[in-house]
């Protein structure tokens, strides 16, 4: 098909809808999460949840260093910085964060697991780690462009986040409550970051239909990527219980 013969881009407006439509796929459908939704995971499986998520944590920000690292727009970079600094924390002459890794390592001692067993990775499944890696591949291999429209899962982010802070206390009043600081603090963090990452997208990828089709094969990319994670951890846990068998 000749350029001549392309549909043209679609309105910015109708480019967002098509972006806010892929919500069906988000993991928040996933078998698994609606087990955790309704209350039915035990307590060793919501911990072994928390505990191969953390590998996913602690690669945000290396993937967020990998978009910036080929990134040559000085603005962008300037407004990109804070999801790093979100997660790893910061200490900035006499104030100091410890950040959204520090987070989930209290999420994890709030379900019941020590700080060694959450940060050693001892129980992280195979699968989910290829899973995480694909990603933080694809941001440092792909345009800086097209790894900043990869972060656009994080439109469906806060339904979840507020479904755990709702449910999570009647489903699991086990649960130490101040583990739910994480994702409290992402209710917000994930709004900002959102605002930032759509502008771009839909201003830059605007320009064909061509770009803007490409968009959406890359947040498909993404949520395959949430959604296999998701499988992972399922897998993991209706075979091996958090207390069990190593993975070497």
């Amino acid at each position: 098909m000749s350029q001549h013969h392309l549909p043209p881009p679609w309105s910015k407006e109708e480019f967002e809808a098509k972006l806010r439509g892929k919500s069906s796929g988000y993991h928040i459908h996933h078998p698994f999460h609606v087990m955790m939704a309704e209350g039915k995971l035990t307590q060793k499986q919501l911990q072994g949840w928390v505990a191969n998520r953390f590998y996913y944590q602690i690669c945000i920000p290396i993937k967020d260093a990998a978009i910036l690292s080929n990134c040559d727009d000085r603005e962008i970079r300037r407004e990109w910085i804070q999801r790093i600094l979100d997660h790893d924390g910061y200490k900035i002459g006499g104030i100091e964060d410890p950040g959204g890794i520090e987070a989930w390592i209290r999420l994890g001692e709030a379900v019941g697991l020590t700080r060694e067993a959450v940060t050693s990775l001892r129980h992280l499944a195979p699968a989910a780690r290829f899973a995480v890696d694909a990603y933080v591949n694809f941001a440092r291999r792909q345009p800086w462009q097209e790894a900043v429209a990869s972060s656009l899962t994080e439109l469906f982010a806060p339904h979840i986040h507020q479904q755990r802070i709702d449910t999570w206390p009647t489903q699991y009043p086990w649960v130490q409550a101040e583990g739910l600081h994480y994702f409290k603090q992402r209710l917000t963090q994930a709004r900002r970051d959102v605002e930032h990452g759509l502008r771009f997208t839909l201003d830059y990828f605007s320009q064909t239909r061509a770009m803007q089709e490409r968009v959406l094969e890359i947040l498909q990319f993404k949520l395959d990527v949430l959604w296999a994670l998701a499988d992972a951890i399922m897998l993991d846990q209706c075979h091996i219980e958090i207390q069990g068998p190593k993975h070497g």
